[in-house]
C-alpha cells in the first residue's frame, strides 16, 4: 500500500517548532512518509534531525512590521525560497502541508498554494503572527489555540480547537522527577523555564534571590544554552540545566509552581498538567507583544499571574511566588474549569479526512 506523505514547516523559534513535532510523534510511520521544510540555521533543523526526520532547507527572509533596508533584500530571499520550497514540494510530492507559522513557512505555503497542495495552518497565539496573516489566504483550514482569536481569520475555514499538546508531557511520574532531582517532599518545587535560549535578566533575578528562595523552595532552573553558572551548581536545593528533554515531564509532574515566559505551546502545557504559573513576558522590545496578549488572557481567566519583566527584581519576584503559593488551591478550581480539547486527535482526524478525500 502507498503510503501518505505529509511536510511541515514552521520555524524561528522552539514555538514554532514543538506542536508540530508532537503531530510528527502521532502519526503511524507504516502509513506515513513524513517531511520538513525549514531555515538553512533555524532552531527547527536541530530539532527535526534529531528524531530523524528528512529536513529540507530553504531560503528564507525575516518578515518585518518597520520600515528597513534589509527587507528589500529578504524580498529576494523569500522569493528563492518560494523556488527553493515548489522544487522540493514537487519532488515530493506531499498529500498536505501542515505549517506552525514562522517567516520559513511563507515561501512554502505559496509553493504549496500554486502546486495545489492541502494547506493546513495552527495558529498558537491570541493574535496571529505577521507570516500566519500573509499566509492565511492560501490556507485550506486554518486552526487556533485560543477561541478569541478565530476573528482575525476568516470564519468560514477557521476552526477552535485547543493547543497541540505533546503526549509524552502528561505521562510523567513525580516519583521519578524527585528522584532524578535529588529532592524531597518536605519542601514544594519550583521550576523556571525562561524558553528555548533562556531568559537573562530571569535568570540574574533568580541567581540573585537564590538565599531566600530555597529556603521556601527546591528550584529546577533551566537556564539556556551556555548559561549554567558554575559559582553556584554546589547550592543544596538548587539545580541548573541548559535544556532539558527525556526527563521533562517526569520533573513538571514534581512541580508546584512554574515560571516561565509567555509562550503558548508552554503555557497549555502548565494549563493541561494544572501547574500554577507565574508568567513574565517578552517585552516590547524583544516581541510583537503576543506573549503579553496570551499572559493577559491567562490571568483573566484565573490560571497565573503575570509579571511584567520591566518590574521583575529580587524582591517582586519573591512577592509574586508568595501570593501563587497562597492561591494555588484556587487557581486549580480554575484550571479545572478549561474545556480541554484533544487537539492532536482532532487534527489527525482531520489530516486523515482530507488525505484519503484527495488521493
Amino acid at each position: 500500500m502507498e503510503k501518505k506523505r505529509i511536510v511541515f514547516t514552521g520555524g524561528g523559534s522552539a514555538g514554532h517548532v514543538t506542536p508540530n513535532l508532537a503531530l510528527i510523534r502521532e502519526l503511524n510511520q507504516k502509513e506515513w512518509d513524513i517531511f520538513y521544510i525549514g531555515s538553512k540555521k533555524g532552531i527547527e533543523k536541530e530539532l527535526i534531525e534529531k528524531i530523524n526526520t528528512p529536513y529540507y532547507p530553504i531560503s528564507s527572509g525575516k518578515l518585518r512590521r518597520y520600515i528597513d533596508f534589509e527587507n528589500i533584500i529578504d524580498m529576494f530571499r523569500v522569493l528563492k525560497g518560494c523556488m527553493e520550497a515548489r522544487k522540493i514540494l514537487r519532488k515530493l510530492k506531499p498529500h498536505i502541508v501542515f505549517s506552525k507559522g514562522g517567516f520559513v513557512s511563507v515561501p512554502v505555503i505559496v509553493a504549496a498554494k500554486l502546486l495545489k497542495i492541502p494547506i493546513f495552518i495552527h495558529e498558537s497565539d491570541l493574535t496571529p503572527g505577521l507570516a500566519n496573516k500573509i499566509s492565511q489566504r492560501f490556507a485550506t483550514r486554518i486552526f487556533t489555540s485560543f477561541e478569541e482569536t478565530i476573528k482575525y481569520f476568516p470564519k468560514n475555514k477557521t476552526t477552535f480547537i485547543g493547543s497541540p499538546i505533546r503526549r509524552e508531557i502528561l505521562q510523567g511520574s513525580a516519583d521519578k522527577g524527585r528522584a532524578y532531582l535529588d529532592f524531597h517532599r518536605k519542601l514544594p518545587i519550583l521550576t523556571i523555564m525562561g524558553g528555548s535560549l533562556g531568559a537573562k535578566k530571569i535568570n540574574e533575578t533568580i541567581r540573585g534571590t537564590i538565599v531566600q528562595l530555597t529556603k521556601k523552595y527546591q528550584i529546577v532552573h533551566i537556564c539556556g544554552k551556555n548559561n549554567i553558572d558554575q559559582k553556584m551548581t554546589d547550592i543544596k536545593g538548587y539545580k541548573q540545566f541548559e535544556y532539558i528533554h527525556e526527563e521533562l515531564a517526569d520533573i513538571l509532574a514534581a512541580t508546584d509552581i512554574v515560571i516561565t515566559r509567555g509562550g503558548s505551546n508552554s503555557i497549555f502545557e502548565f494549563l493541561a498538567l494544572k501547574i500554577p504559573m507565574i508568567i513574565i513576558p517578552l517585552t516590547l522590545q524583544q516581541s510583537r507583544g503576543d506573549q503579553i496578549l496570551n499572559a493577559k488572557v491567562f490571568e483573566k481567566k484565573g490560571y497565573s499571574l503575570t509579571l511584567v519583566e520591566e518590574e521583575l527584581t529580587t524582591e517582586t519576584i519573591i512577592s509574586y511566588l508568595d501570593n501563587v503559593f497562597e492561591k494555588r488551591k484556587e487557581i486549580k478550581i480554575a484550571m479545572n474549569t478549561y474545556t480541554k480539547t484533544d487537539a492532536l486527535s482532532f487534527l489527525m482526524n482531520e489530516i486523515n479526512e482530507t488525505t484519503s478525500i484527495e488521493r
